[in-house]
């Protein structure tokens, strides 16, 4: 973002207002909608150490505090703009009267600056660019759709249904998950009581053998003396440690890549992200297809809603096979994250001229993977949690016990 000063003539004054912007066309545009007067001039000027350090708070503290929009307010809002929309009330009166009727701050913060967005030219696409992260990759490309299509209520209502959907995934995901969750809540907390209290019983009398402690046990009275004496300061550094990763996640690409990547290599998690990327992306993609949009185009606007940047970048190679006039199964097999039986799907579309129905199968066949990954969570987690709890159990039980036997031992001069 660049820095103006934009000079407005306001009650017979000239007054100097500061404005960040890509241009000087959009700063023009800001001040036009921001500020009442005449606007006498906008130049670029060098930004003040004072205003780039407190511009790099203000970022920094948002970064931290951002969250995105609640999914049931979301849900709630886009299908009363696809409503408003198909009554023919303009996108401005809608977004303003959404924001209004809302209690949901973050909602209303959001829609109240795509209004003036939409009130000083822009599209409502382009406006909704500046809150991917609040809004999602996937509410984006569905607007996109019905701007390209000219059928923007009919893409609001699809991706209504879409939300709910991904709502549903993810209210069966935190039930399957309760139980393993609660679980290992009690575990922590057991293993803390025990660490806290128990271990410091027996720190003395392991002290007064004066002999080498064997590992786990040494492992306890390390993990004690921390608990007991730097408690506090241990947790407000793996706290600090956590916003400071999510800073670094949000704003370095680098960085956020290297996390995904390493995502995608952890056990169950790699397919959940798998089979939802792919789910929403042939989804979306389908949608495109069947309303006339070209291939490559609609490529573009699927993998734009990607999350994952790996599984992102390996999408954009087929795009790229397109373009050079490469056929689409040759693209999509050339990534190695699709399944032969898909890809002869997808040439037999492309064959037949029916690619858009069989992108549409190609789509339900990855909403049932993701279905029975996330119906079968359960179960697949219940292993690693009994490896969590016995790996804890077998480091209580061997390091309070071993010195104990140890002690038995010597007495009986063995």
């Amino acid at each position: 973002m660049k820095y103006f000063i934009a000079t407005i003539l306001t009650k017979g004054k000239r007054e100097g207002f500061p404005i960040y912007a890509e241009d000087k066309k959009e700063a023009h545009n800001y001040a036009k909608a921001k500020f009442s007067g005449i606007i006498i001039k906008i130049v670029e000027a060098e930004e003040p150490l004072e205003a780039q350090f407190k511009r790099f708070k203000t970022n920094f503290l948002q970064n931290i505090k951002k969250s995105k929009i609640k999914p049931d307010s979301l849900i709630a809002s886009i299908r009363q703009l696809a409503v408003m929309t198909n009554a023919g009330i303009s996108i401005y009166d809608c977004l303003s009267e959404i924001a209004k009727a809302t209690e949901d701050q973050a909602l209303k913060t959001v829609f109240s600056k795509l209004a003036d967005d939409i009130n000083s030219g822009h599209s409502l696409s382009d406006s909704m660019e500046n809150f991917r992260f609040e809004l999602g990759n996937l509410t984006i490309a569905m607007v996109q759709l019905g701007e390209k299509t000219g059928n923007l209520d009919e893409s609001l209502y699809s991706l209504a249904d879409m939300l709910e959907e991904i709502r549903a995934n993810v209210i069966k995901f935190k039930k399957a998950m309760a139980y393993p969750r609660n679980v290992m809540i009690a575990m922590a907390v057991a293993f803390t009581i025990l660490i806290s209290y128990v271990v410091p019983q027996f720190k003395a009398i392991f002290e007064s053998l004066h002999a080498q402690l064997p590992l786990p046990t040494q492992i306890l009275l390390v993990l004690e003396h921390l608990f007991n004496n730097y408690g506090p300061y241990v947790l407000a550094v793996l706290f600090a440690s956590f916003m400071t990763f999510r800073y670094l996640i949000n704003n370095y690409r680098h960085i956020r890549y290297g996390w995904h990547e390493t995502l995608l290599k952890i056990y169950l998690i790699k397919n959940i992200i798998k089979f939802s990327t792919l789910s929403r992306f042939t989804l979306v993609f389908s949608e495109l297809i069947r309303a006339g949009i070209p291939i490559a185009e609609a490529l573009d606007t699927s993998i734009e809603m990607i999350d994952n940047l790996p599984l992102k970048a390996k999408l954009l190679s087929v795009r790229i096979t397109v373009e050079k006039g490469g056929a689409l199964n040759k693209g999509l097999k050339d990534t190695e994250l699709f399944e032969n039986m898909i890809i002869q799907m997808v040439s037999a579309g492309e064959e037949s001229g029916t690619l858009d129905k069989m992108i549409k199968k190609v789509a339900e066949y990855y909403k049932m993977r993701f279905d029975a990954i996330i119906d079968g969570l359960s179960e697949a987690v219940e292993p690693v949690m009994l490896f969590i709890i016995a790996s804890m159990v077998i480091l209580l039980a061997l390091g309070i016990f071993l010195p104990m036997w140890d002690m038995g031992n010597a007495v009986h001069g063995r």
